[in-house]
């Protein structure tokens, strides 16, 4: 378990036990992993790890687009107060009917952004993108239907802007907010597949997105979070040759707090000369440097005011409460 999870677990349990958003039942222990834990929601009441105003709209988007909460049930997100896609949600989603106001979030990290274009059913955020085909080979049986969230590559959201210069951009965001990883290397899955061979045809592709001669070896990065990284940015890459959306350019985000030190251990025994930190290492590792962006949670975040973004007045104040180490 890292630091920064175990600090977090008081923290979440606090906010359950005293703040107005919950209602009197769901402030009792929630059941996890067969235990129960202050800072866990009961199941029946976890709808309320959402924000108040987005408790029915986001679990009726997921469940129109057959997406997976991840430690859900009964179509309803974790009850866990920590569970990182429940940050992102809750981060995200009160935005996906205010393109005004996500422009001017994410105006800092693009400042090409002309105006932000609805991404899916009208809404201009979407989440657990897996790209329109498979194209990354993971789904080995013929038929197989690939899942959002579950058991294939997911970027956890997805935004698409027209730039000044009139071409369109699709951005996927990987999000993080309390995770670790160990040391396990991850090449050769439960079922005893070689993962190297799933992805081996865009590794050895002429227009591979990484820098080859830079990695030691492929199997270096069969480690997390740089597994994941890889997998999104080869989608990325993937969905920009085929103009997925319309995109001329697609990119991938990364967001993380910084107050999280324990996601920067550098886990790859082979990546270890090249960086202080898994996003320092991925901006080396890509060779277009605008194809690979990372901010802190706190940097994107931390400044808002309600005086810039009236509209999201009750969403800060929210992440202000709840998620009080974006601002400090």
């Amino acid at each position: 378990m890292g630091k920064f999870l175990e600090a977090e677990k008081p923290k979440n349990a606090h906010f359950k036990a005293t703040s107005a958003y919950f209602s009197a039942p769901a402030r009792g222990e929630g059941v996890y992993k067969g235990k129960p834990r202050p800072f866990c929601l009961p199941v029946e009441y976890a709808e309320q790890n959402l924000f108040p105003t987005i408790r029915q709209a986001a679990p009726a988007f997921f469940a129109a687009h057959k997406i997976k909460w991840h430690d859900g049930q009964n179509g309803k997100p974790s009850n866990h107060l920590c569970d990182s896609q429940v940050c992102c949600v809750n981060f995200l989603f009160p935005f996906v009917h205010q393109p005004e106001a996500l422009k001017r979030l994410l105006l800092p990290l693009y400042p090409e952004i002309e105006s932000m274009l609805p991404v899916e059913d009208g809404r201009h955020v979407s989440f657990e993108w897996i790209g329109k085909v498979d194209y990354l080979n993971e789904i080995r049986r013929s038929g197989q239907m690939r899942t959002r969230g579950a058991n294939c590559t997911s970027a956890d959201a997805i935004v698409c802007f027209t730039r000044q210069d009139t071409r369109r951009q699709v951005v996927l965001i990987e999000w993080k907010y309390t995770e670790s990883y160990g040391y396990t290397s991850l090449v050769k899955a439960p079922s005893g597949t070689d993962r190297t061979e799933i992805y081996r045809k865009l590794w050895e592709s002429p227009d591979c997105p990484f820098d080859r001669q830079l990695l030691p070896s492929f199997a270096s990065l069969f480690y997390e979070p740089f597994y994941q990284l890889m997998r999104q940015q080869f989608l990325v890459h993937e969905m920009e040759k085929v103009h997925e959306l319309g995109a001329d350019i697609v990119s991938l985000l990364h967001i993380a707090p910084a107050r999280n030190e324990d996601f920067r251990r550098v886990t790859s025994p082979g990546l270890v000369g090249l960086g202080h930190s898994p996003t320092e290492i991925w901006k080396k590792v890509v060779k277009n440097e605008d194809r690979f962006s990372s901010v802190s949670t706190e940097t994107l975040f931390g400044g808002l005011t309600s005086e810039a973004m009236p509209e999201m007045r009750g969403w800060l104040e929210y992440i202000q409460q709840r998620y009080a180490w974006v601002g400090r």
